[in-house]
């Protein structure tokens, strides 16, 4: 009995040790098709994000650098004098057809054209290469004029 749980210690140790982990800085572009209205003292707004991603540095793993993905994010916000709560779920979708899920979110800033923030992005796993990919981002973005877009972001991630 003492062997076989010492056994199981140590291949949980061994499977934690060879998780990979790694960096990577990646570049968002994306236009957004919002919806805002009032309701009992906020703003709120939903709506749908596309775009493209690009890996711009990567230490290696699942993230090359000049892969690019089509994005498809539904953000939620709302705006009070209490402050900005944004959540934003997003699937990424290599050429290979991999999915990459993530869910950013944001508390600083606005969503308007010359506003954005700063905010935390989390890596949630997906298929293929990206299968039980975690992690973590951070982010800023950039509203422009039209509707349009910029996320940049430095991130951790590790894979067992």
């Amino acid at each position: 009995m003492i062997a076989a749980l010492a056994g199981i210690v140590v291949l949980s140790l061994v499977a934690t040790a060879s998780a990979e982990t790694g960096t990577f800085r990646m570049i968002l572009v994306g236009q957004h098709d919002y919806t805002t209205f009032e309701f009992a003292g906020q703003t709120i707004t939903g709506g749908r994000i596309e775009g493209t991603s690009t890996v711009l540095e990567s230490s290696g793993g699942p993230f090359v650098v000049g892969e690019n993905g089509r994005i498809t994010s539904m953000a939620y916000v709302k705006q009070s004098e209490a402050g900005l709560e944004l959540e934003a779920p997003a699937v990424t979708i290599n050429a290979a057809g991999e999915k990459l899920f993530s869910l950013a979110q944001r508390t600083l800033g606005g969503i308007a054209a010359g506003q954005g923030g700063e905010g935390r992005w989390q890596l949630l796993g997906g298929t293929g290469k990206f299968a039980d990919v975690t992690g973590s981002c951070s982010y800023e973005t950039e509203y422009l004029e039209d509707n349009w877009l910029v996320v940049t972001m430095g991130c951790e991630w590790e894979q067992p």
